[in-house]
């Protein structure tokens, strides 16, 4: 029940995958002739529209189905592949991406996607090449960048993760607000660690002078057991909201020395 959980609240960039191939159209009825009569462009929708609706047995079949007729679509293996991902059939995602990165070089879904399995089986090494990949293939997709950082993050390289976070924000200001909670944290197996990525993105928002931002990540650090608050007082990226009388709220200023 854990590993299903976690899998639902997976990756920002993974969950901004199954929106962009998700659909709002309805399933197209199956005729008489079952799958065998339908086109492969009906039976990606229909795929579609039951990933959309949670019933990832039907997607996958759906999508199988479509295979069968057109064996090297690597659009409909990426497809494959999220929809058994997301039925907690690790092996058989791997495989999808992979056939659907072989017959599509360029994609740079697929590969990041490929990382989305190796980051969930916490082989952070492999997923960081594969990351590292999809940014390069699409240098401009924020959320690559937060994966990548993600990668950094789970191997303990914290200034390489912070540079990642730090130009997907650039990219994408918005990138953290869509997911946050439900992406990369969901993932990170401990309080203390959550405490650490909480405080690590405080201090990128602010040394975007994003106050507002940066003290609600000091607030979930806080409230998570960040040990070491006061060091907020002391690193100049947080020199735009030292004088923020809700920081002092949040963290009490130091006491000045005695003369």
């Amino acid at each position: 029940m854990r590993r299903s959980f976690t899998l639902r609240m997976v990756l920002v960039a993974l969950l901004m995958t199954l929106t962009r191939y998700s659909v709002a159209t309805p399933a197209p009825e199956p005729t008489t002739g079952g799958t065998g009569s339908m086109t492969v462009a009906d039976l990606e929708k229909a795929g579609d529209a039951a990933k959309q609706q949670k019933d990832y047995v039907q997607a996958i079949k759906h999508f199988q189905a479509a295979l069968r007729k057109d064996k090297n679509n690597a659009r409909l293996y990426n497809k494959l592949g999220l929809a058994e991902l997301q039925n907690n059939d690790m092996r058989n995602a791997r495989l999808d991406f992979e056939r659907a990165a072989k017959r599509d070089p360029q994609s740079a879904d697929a590969v990041n996607n490929l990382g989305a399995v190796y980051y969930f089986n916490k082989k952070y090494g492999s997923a960081t090449k594969y990351f590292k990949k999809a940014v390069a293939l699409e240098e401009t997709r924020g959320t690559f960048h937060v994966n990548l950082g993600a990668a950094w993050f789970g191997q303990g390289k914290m200034d390489r993760a912070l540079t990642e976070y730090t130009r997907a924000l650039e990219l994408d200001p918005d990138v953290f607000q869509q997911n946050n909670r439900a992406g990369i944290a969901a993932q990170i197996p401990t309080l203390e660690e959550r405490a650490k990525y909480s405080y690590m993105l405080a201090k990128i928002y602010a040394r975007r002078g994003d106050v507002d931002n940066c003290l609600q990540c000091l607030r979930r650090a806080k409230e998570e057991g960040y040990h070491n608050l006061a060091a907020v007082y002391k690193e100049e990226d947080f020199s735009k909201v030292w004088q923020d009388s809700r920081l002092h709220e949040v963290v009490p200023p130091p006491t000045p020395a005695p003369k």
